[in-house]
């Protein structure tokens, strides 16, 4: 064997070496608790708008599924109860981070303090206990607030510009949503204003709430319960279609669905929004160093249709304030 040979044989054996030595690359494992079921959150390409619009982001952030990171996606098909045991799943996983809807956030907490956790849209994390504050979380939650109870009495607000007179207001919502009870009877206090108390447990409460406000003559309705009807959007609006009665929501997706009007950030770019938190997190950052972010853009949304089906004529100057009508 020359020596040109030898040489190129051994530097062929280093190269070898050194790239069988070379670390194989971490594939991350997310862990995703909606509101939905499971299956449309699964996968590189879900169903989910909410979980797209996470994965969306991801892509942004330059991550690729399957390449960089996987999901482990869990839905509590509308049963909050369910939460505990599904995020008990994803911490026997050992998942790197977990992205959980608001609902999920008090049996997230109660579970982990450890694994590092991305709210997205919680509704009052620091009231809830879930963060110290907005700009020191302190521990292993961050993400994003939703602000809800801030909205809530806006939302009230533009109900009664929809539906003046004295007939009460029905506000439709569970033990989740106390808060945003608690600010709708405060504007109403302030106003002036009648509201009928509809707290529901269940799924099972829905149609008989809205029998109760229509009862009551309730002149409108604000949901404030998204824990509980988000799943059943578009079951929601077909119960508020019958009941007649024109309805406030606190997401847009309820307006898609045939409600008629909401108020409110838009969820999926909460969700999108997101992955921000989730790469920072991958990259080392502590939760407890990363400031909760509230929204600063909301949309009024109108679905016109549903308005023209319940014999309900929309002022022209409320129309123009709606960052969308839906036809």
């Amino acid at each position: 064997m020359n020596r040109r040979t030898f040489l190129a044989g051994l530097a062929s054996l280093t190269a070898a070496r050194a790239a069988g030595a070379q670390p194989t690359r971490k594939l991350y494992r997310i862990g995703i608790l909606g509101l939905t079921t499971t299956s449309i959150l699964v996968g590189p390409e879900p169903r989910s708008p909410t979980t797209s619009a996470l994965l969306r982001g991801m892509r942004e952030q330059g991550y690729v599924y399957g390449e960089h990171f996987v999901t482990e996606p869990r839905g509590s098909d509308g049963k909050s109860e369910r939460f505990s045991s599904l995020v008990a799943e994803l911490v026997g996983l050992r998942v790197d981070v977990i992205v959980a809807t608001g609902a999920a956030m008090p049996a997230v907490k109660q579970a982990t303090s450890t694994i590092p956790v991305v709210m997205a849209a919680a509704s009052d994390p620091v009231g809830s206990g879930y963060v110290q504050s907005l700009a020191h979380p302190g521990g292993n939650i961050t993400g994003l607030s939703f602000a809800d109870p801030e909205l809530t009495g806006k939302r009230l607000e533009l109900l009664k510009e929809l539906v003046p007179g004295a007939a009460p207001v029905a506000v439709l919502w569970n033990r989740a949503a106390r808060r945003s009870w608690q600010a709708a009877e405060a504007t109403a206090r302030e106003r002036g204003w009648k509201l009928l108390s509809l707290e529901i447990e269940d799924a099972g409460e829905i149609e008989r709430a809205f029998l109760a406000a229509t009862a009551a003559r309730a002149g409108g309705l604000l949901a404030a319960a998204s824990g509980i009807l988000f799943p059943r959007a578009r079951q929601v609006a077909e119960v508020a279609a019958k009941s007649r009665l024109p309805v406030m929501y606190d997401l847009r997706p309820y307006v898609e669905a045939g409600g008629l009007m909401s108020y409110s950030a838009n969820i999926n770019d909460i969700w999108r929004r997101a992955a921000v938190f989730v790469d920072r997190i991958l990259k080392g950052a502590k939760p407890a160093d990363l400031p909760v972010e509230q929204p600063t853009k909301f949309e009024l949304v109108i679905n016109l249709k549903t308005a023209k089906a319940l014999g309900i004529t929309i002022a022209p100057q409320l129309l123009l304030r709606a960052d969308e009508v839906i036809q």
